[in-house]
């Protein structure tokens, strides 16, 4: 799976800084009194409990774990050295140690040593350091045995372009392969150059989609810049980052974050809609959340069930093919609400207010979403999220794939609710319309619009009145 490929580093790299804090707590408790130390910082008020520092420790762990991911420092590949990965720790620590200073002085129970807190500033900037050390030899060692290499493809063929491929092709411990480069006519003009050529700026989306490409490098020169806009057109609903290599005078004028490589600026025009952590984060949830309701409700899932046996002849579950995360298929499941014939004659189309194939039972599901109550087994095994864009049937993708930025969609989980529905598009709703608040979401997610989503969504099916 391509998510997890950056899911080692930055995993050792957390694991690395905690045990650095807690040694860095152990290590001041120690100096200031137990070690030779004493003979000149003297002990007058006793020694206290090595088990009053543990304690503080496990609340400053997570707190300047929570400090380092705000400053992106457990971003993968950022081929950062070692010296300037220390400059990053020492303002780091010195914010942290800002806040632990004022968490003692709030916290009356017990009185902190102002000595230890002196050397627990020094301890942590040296065994943090020490720690990313060898973290960071332990990737660039990673990456040069091939593991977990991000596959890159290159689009242009001018110095800039080239440039970046040797480099890429040099050091190979900075985390990046090349798949292949591409022209803006259709021509290899880079001779000597290894990378396989793929042709055309048009053959970029289909390559990208074939050999699970991570990034596309865009290096192309000004009078080429039109095809920028097509190339990102036609590559939606592709979870490839993609950067572009700007103008110096676009990159002087610019707020756009910049990436380099290798000293070369990089202008980040599409990104991945969520990071590793993030996804992490998030099955978390999903798998948590829809465990607790699928046993909160479990009685009435039972209930509905017998109840759908006796009103209508036919399974009670009903399984259909939709399309979800990448634009891979999965069978979604729901309870059966419309007779067991319902699309017999009339092939997929969605249904209509007042349906004549809803069965009795089926238009009291409906009109509460109680019918997609099993779709909580497809979250559990990971099919789904529990927000997310609403997964469609192959057929109406096909359908609807020319929309602008429709494709978008896929680039995360599927889910039970979404931002769409939340917001009143649901049933016939444009699929314009939907598809717009698709991509807001996809593009803005975050764990706390997700929650937002749910609470409208609890208010929706108990007070909604577009459901049918």
């Amino acid at each position: 799976m391509r998510h997890r490929k950056d899911f080692l580093i930055p995993l050792l790299t957390v694991l690395s800084d905690a045990s650095a804090i807690e040694i860095s707590f152990l290590t001041s408790y120690w100096l200031r009194f137990y070690s030779p130390l004493t003979g000149i910082f003297e002990v007058e008020k006793g020694f206290p409990p090595l088990s009053a520092y543990l304690e503080g420790s496990l609340v400053v762990i997570p707190a300047w774990l929570l400090l380092f991911n705000s400053r992106q420092m457990y971003s993968s590949r950022r081929n950062t050295g070692f010296s300037e990965e220390s400059l990053i720790v020492v303002r780091a620590v010195f914010f942290g140690m800002l806040m632990v200073m004022a968490g003692a002085f709030f916290y009356r129970t017990f009185s902190y040593s102002r000595l230890v807190f002196a050397l627990l500033a020094v301890t942590s900037v040296i065994f943090i350091s020490v720690g990313r050390f060898i973290v960071i030899t332990f990737e660039h060692r990673w990456y040069a045995r091939g593991k977990d290499l991000k596959r890159v493809i290159i689009v242009g063929t001018n110095q800039t372009a080239r440039r970046v491929l040797d480099d890429l092709a040099v050091h190979n411990f900075m985390g990046y392969t090349v798949a292949g480069f591409f022209s803006p006519d259709g021509l290899g003009a880079m001779e000597g150059c290894n990378a396989k050529f793929g042709g055309s700026i048009s053959k970029v989306p289909q390559f990208v989609k074939e050999n699970e490409i991570d990034i596309v490098l865009i290096a192309l020169d000004y009078k080429d810049h039109p095809k920028v806009y097509e190339l990102v057109r036609d590559c939606e609903g592709l979870n490839a980052e993609m950067m572009m290599a700007p103008d110096m005078l676009e990159l002087m004028t610019s707020h756009v974050g910049v990436h380099e490589f290798k000293g070369i600026p990089f202008i980040r025009i599409k990104n991945v809609p969520m990071t590793t952590w993030n996804i992490i984060l998030k099955r978390i949830f999903d798998f948590t959340f829809a465990l607790g309701v699928t046993l909160l409700v479990s009685p009435l899932l039972i209930l509905i069930a017998i109840l759908i046996k006796l009103d209508s002849r036919g399974p009670v579950l009903y399984q259909q093919e939709r399309v979800g995360l990448d634009g891979t298929s999965f069978r979604v499941l729901k309870f059966r609400s419309m007779r067991a014939d319902a699309e017999d004659g009339s092939g997929p189309v969605w249904a209509a207010k007042d349906d004549p194939r809803t069965t009795r039972v089926g238009k009291i599901l409906r009109r509460f979403s109680m019918d997609e109550l099993p779709q909580l087994f497809n979250v559990l095994k990971g099919d789904m999220s529990i927000v997310g864009p609403r997964p469609e049937r192959p057929y109406f993708v096909e359908r609807f794939r020319e929309i602008p930025k429709y494709l978008d969609r896929h680039r995360v989980k599927t889910g039970m609710t979404g931002w769409a529905q939340v917001n009143g598009l649901r049933g016939k709703a444009p699929i314009e319309e939907r598809t717009k608040y698709d991509v807001y979401y996809v593009e803005n997610w975050s764990l706390a619009l997700d929650l937002r989503i749910i609470l409208k969504t609890i208010r929706a099916v108990l007070f909604g009145k577009d459901a049918y």
